[in-house]
Protein backbone atom coordinates (compact mmCIF):
# COMPACT_ATOMS: atom_id res chain seq x y z
CA UNK A 1 0.00 0.00 0.00
CA UNK A 2 1.87 3.06 -1.33
CA UNK A 3 0.59 6.34 0.39
CA UNK A 4 0.78 9.24 -1.52
CA UNK A 5 1.02 12.98 0.08
CA UNK A 6 -0.70 16.18 -0.81
CA UNK A 7 1.83 18.75 -2.81
CA UNK A 8 2.03 21.65 0.36
CA UNK A 9 3.64 24.73 -1.20
CA UNK A 10 6.50 25.98 0.56
CA UNK A 11 5.58 28.59 3.76
CA UNK A 12 8.83 30.73 1.80
CA UNK A 13 6.56 31.32 -1.40
CA UNK A 14 4.32 34.20 -1.47
CA UNK A 15 0.94 33.94 -2.36
CA UNK A 16 -0.15 35.86 -5.96
CA UNK A 17 -1.06 39.19 -5.52
CA UNK A 18 -4.22 40.48 -7.65
CA UNK A 19 -3.88 43.30 -10.10
CA UNK A 20 -5.41 46.35 -9.74
CA UNK A 21 -7.46 45.55 -12.45
CA UNK A 22 -8.90 42.59 -10.44
CA UNK A 23 -8.93 44.05 -7.41
CA UNK A 24 -11.14 47.06 -9.46
CA UNK A 25 -13.40 44.24 -10.85
CA UNK A 26 -14.18 42.76 -7.09
CA UNK A 27 -14.81 46.26 -6.01
CA UNK A 28 -17.07 46.55 -8.66
CA UNK A 29 -18.80 43.02 -8.62
CA UNK A 30 -18.67 43.57 -4.64
CA UNK A 31 -20.54 47.14 -4.56
CA UNK A 32 -22.74 45.82 -7.48
CA UNK A 33 -23.74 43.12 -5.04
CA UNK A 34 -24.12 45.39 -1.98
CA UNK A 35 -26.42 47.89 -4.03
CA UNK A 36 -28.94 45.08 -5.33
CA UNK A 37 -29.32 43.27 -2.15
CA UNK A 38 -30.45 47.38 -0.18
CA UNK A 39 -32.48 47.51 -2.77
CA UNK A 40 -34.09 43.92 -2.42
CA UNK A 41 -34.71 44.52 1.10
CA UNK A 42 -36.03 48.73 0.42
CA UNK A 43 -38.43 47.07 -2.17
CA UNK A 44 -39.85 44.37 0.30
CA UNK A 45 -39.64 46.80 3.37
CA UNK A 46 -41.67 48.85 1.10
CA UNK A 47 -43.87 46.32 -0.36
CA UNK A 48 -45.14 45.80 3.77
CA UNK A 49 -45.74 49.34 4.17
CA UNK A 50 -47.51 50.21 1.57
CA UNK A 51 -49.94 46.93 1.83
CA UNK A 52 -50.36 47.99 5.47
CA UNK A 53 -50.98 52.05 4.38
CA UNK A 54 -53.29 51.09 1.51
CA UNK A 55 -55.49 48.73 4.11
CA UNK A 56 -55.69 51.14 7.04
CA UNK A 57 -56.25 54.08 4.17
CA UNK A 58 -59.49 51.79 3.26
CA UNK A 59 -60.67 51.53 6.59
CA UNK A 60 -60.21 55.11 7.56
CA UNK A 61 -62.35 55.71 3.72
CA UNK A 62 -64.66 52.94 5.08
CA UNK A 63 -65.10 55.24 8.51
CA UNK A 64 -65.22 58.51 6.92
CA UNK A 65 -68.48 56.83 4.14
CA UNK A 66 -70.45 55.54 7.39
CA UNK A 67 -70.14 58.97 9.07
CA UNK A 68 -71.05 60.71 6.54
CA UNK A 69 -74.23 58.75 6.09
CA UNK A 70 -74.81 58.61 10.08
CA UNK A 71 -74.52 62.55 10.03
CA UNK A 72 -77.12 63.10 7.80
CA UNK A 73 -79.48 61.43 10.02
CA UNK A 74 -77.44 63.34 13.17
CA UNK A 75 -78.57 66.50 11.23
CA UNK A 76 -81.75 65.43 10.75
CA UNK A 77 -82.47 64.95 14.34
CA UNK A 78 -81.33 68.08 15.22
CA UNK A 79 -83.78 70.25 13.25
CA UNK A 80 -86.78 67.89 14.14
CA UNK A 81 -85.90 68.55 17.51
CA UNK A 82 -85.78 72.63 17.35
CA UNK A 83 -89.57 71.55 15.64
CA UNK A 84 -90.13 69.68 18.31
CA UNK A 85 -88.89 72.78 20.77
CA UNK A 86 -91.63 74.72 19.10
CA UNK A 87 -89.98 76.68 16.11
CA UNK A 88 -91.48 76.28 12.37
CA UNK A 89 -90.00 73.29 10.11
CA UNK A 90 -88.39 75.83 7.91
CA UNK A 91 -86.67 77.24 10.15
CA UNK A 92 -85.36 74.67 12.31
CA UNK A 93 -84.10 72.87 9.23
CA UNK A 94 -82.72 76.60 8.16
CA UNK A 95 -80.67 76.48 11.79
CA UNK A 96 -78.79 73.78 11.02
CA UNK A 97 -78.14 74.31 7.76
CA UNK A 98 -77.02 77.91 8.82
CA UNK A 99 -74.58 75.75 11.50
CA UNK A 100 -73.22 73.75 8.95
CA UNK A 101 -72.67 76.89 6.53
CA UNK A 102 -70.46 78.46 9.62
CA UNK A 103 -68.61 74.97 10.67
CA UNK A 104 -67.85 74.85 6.52
CA UNK A 105 -66.36 78.45 6.83
CA UNK A 106 -64.81 78.03 9.96
CA UNK A 107 -62.67 74.65 8.46
CA UNK A 108 -61.29 76.51 5.12
CA UNK A 109 -60.49 79.43 6.86
CA UNK A 110 -57.79 77.06 9.19
CA UNK A 111 -57.30 75.14 6.07
CA UNK A 112 -55.62 78.39 4.39
CA UNK A 113 -53.81 79.10 7.07
CA UNK A 114 -52.47 75.77 7.39
CA UNK A 115 -51.68 76.03 3.52
CA UNK A 116 -50.03 79.05 3.87
CA UNK A 117 -47.34 77.20 6.11
CA UNK A 118 -46.13 74.91 3.95
CA UNK A 119 -42.47 75.34 3.02
CA UNK A 120 -40.26 74.15 0.78
CA UNK A 121 -38.02 71.24 2.62
CA UNK A 122 -34.54 73.28 2.91
CA UNK A 123 -32.64 71.29 5.35
CA UNK A 124 -33.06 68.25 2.71
CA UNK A 125 -32.37 70.32 -0.28
CA UNK A 126 -29.25 71.67 1.41
CA UNK A 127 -28.07 68.37 2.72
CA UNK A 128 -28.95 66.65 -1.05
CA UNK A 129 -26.92 69.76 -2.70
CA UNK A 130 -23.82 68.87 -0.63
CA UNK A 131 -23.94 65.13 -1.35
CA UNK A 132 -24.09 65.66 -4.97
CA UNK A 133 -21.44 68.38 -5.15
CA UNK A 134 -18.82 65.47 -2.89
CA UNK A 135 -19.84 62.69 -5.18
CA UNK A 136 -18.91 64.85 -8.00
CA UNK A 137 -15.48 66.21 -6.29
CA UNK A 138 -15.16 63.68 -4.01
CA UNK A 139 -11.54 64.48 -2.62
CA UNK A 140 -12.64 68.40 -2.04
CA UNK A 141 -13.90 68.98 0.99
CA UNK A 142 -16.26 71.45 2.05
Amino acid sequence: MTTTSAHIAPESAPLPQPSIGELAKDVSTHLSTLIHGEIELAKSEVTASVKNAGTGAGMFIAAAVVAAFSLTFGLIALAEGLIALGLWRWLGYLIVFLLLVLIAAALVFLGIRKVKKVKAPQRTIATTKDTVAFLKHPTTVS
